[in-house]
């Protein structure tokens, strides 16, 4: 959880004039994600979400944030970005590239049940179909080069046997990554990080998806996993639960229908989900960065998911053949 860059109101009242939102009337920083630093903030024209970018530069974000606008123009609920006089989506504040955006109604469910699952597989497969044509391409920057990248960074701090485990795991997804079933796969713009709190319900209605910030273009079942690995377990132990996977799957598949490539794929984009965040974590953990609320997630938790998802059987998907 982390704040890096503070905002007072009194930062606000000048920049807030180039937006049409009226006066700010309070600030409130959010005590959740680790990338950036997020705000709530009422105005005159009602409650919206203010983010300063820590790591993303003005270059980068019209990707996250004309793809969120895009969706929204779809049905898709996301937050709806809001531009300034100048029709600017991203603007710097304090130095740094910042964007306000819609702040989407309810809360996040964090015990879900199948029907949970269910609406946000079916919202995840609506995402994917009406990005296919969204034209801005940017690769999924904490994909298999990042993985590269980050791996020598933090083998210094593990033990020989987790070091083996985290080698052997980026061996297997090179390889993977080079065969036709996976050049095969349906691909277009993922959110990337649709975990339990990057969601809103009301009740058990879907209200929307939030934190597009890892946003990029990859293969939808990648997307998928990410979002069964959190969405579909026992947080305590990372078992997969069953029911959750299958109502999360089902109705995916009933919005858009899964390939015969990407059933062949699952288990491998299990794996590959997995080691993602675990490498995230581990170098959030050793390499830890200056914020206010800061508190590194615990690396073993998806240090367990990938042993997990290496060795253990898992619900197949429903394929189309």
């Amino acid at each position: 959880m982390a704040v890096f860059t503070p905002v007072t109101l009194d930062d606000l009242g000048p920049w807030m004039q180039q937006f049409p939102l009226g006066r700010a009337l309070s600030i409130k920083g959010i005590a959740s994600g680790i990338e950036n630093s997020n705000f709530f903030i009422n105005t005159e024209a009602g409650e919206f979400v203010l983010t300063i970018f820590e790591n993303l530069s003005f270059e980068q974000l019209p990707f996250y944030l004309k793809l969120m606008r895009h969706l929204a123009d779809h049905g898709v609920l996301v937050p709806a970005p809001i531009a300034n006089d100048q029709g600017e989506l991203v603007v710097a504040l304090h130095g740094k590239p910042a964007a306000i955006v819609s702040k989407l109604e309810g809360s996040s469910q964090m015990d879900p049940q199948s029907v949970h699952c269910a609406e946000v597989g079916a919202m995840l497969a609506r995402m994917h179909v009406s990005g296919k044509d969204f034209s801005i391409q940017q690769p999924n920057l904490r994909s298999l080069d990042w993985w590269h990248e980050t791996t020598p960074k933090v083998l210094p701090f593990l033990s020989d046997e987790l070091q083996h485990l985290l080698r052997a795991e980026v061996h297997f997804q090179d390889a993977f990554d080079s065969t036709p079933i996976y050049r095969a796969l349906p691909r277009g713009p993922v959110h990337a990080d649709l975990f339990r709190n990057n969601v809103m319900f009301d009740g058990e209605r879907l209200t929307g998806f939030f934190d597009f910030y890892f946003a990029g273009c990859d293969t939808w079942i990648f997307d998928v996993a990410v979002t069964v690995n959190d969405w579909c377990i026992d947080v305590a132990t990372g078992v997969l639960d069953e029911a959750r996977v299958l109502a999360l799957l089902n109705a995916y598949h009933a919005v858009r229908p899964f390939t015969e490539e990407e059933g062949i794929a699952w288990q491998p984009m299990l794996r590959a989900a997995a080691l993602r965040f675990w490498l995230s974590r581990l170098y959030d953990f050793y390499q830890p960065r200056d914020a206010e609320m800061l508190t590194p997630h615990d690396p073993t938790h998806f240090e367990r998911i990938l042993r997990l998802r290496e060795s253990g059987r898992v619900p197949a998907l429903p394929v189309n053949t």
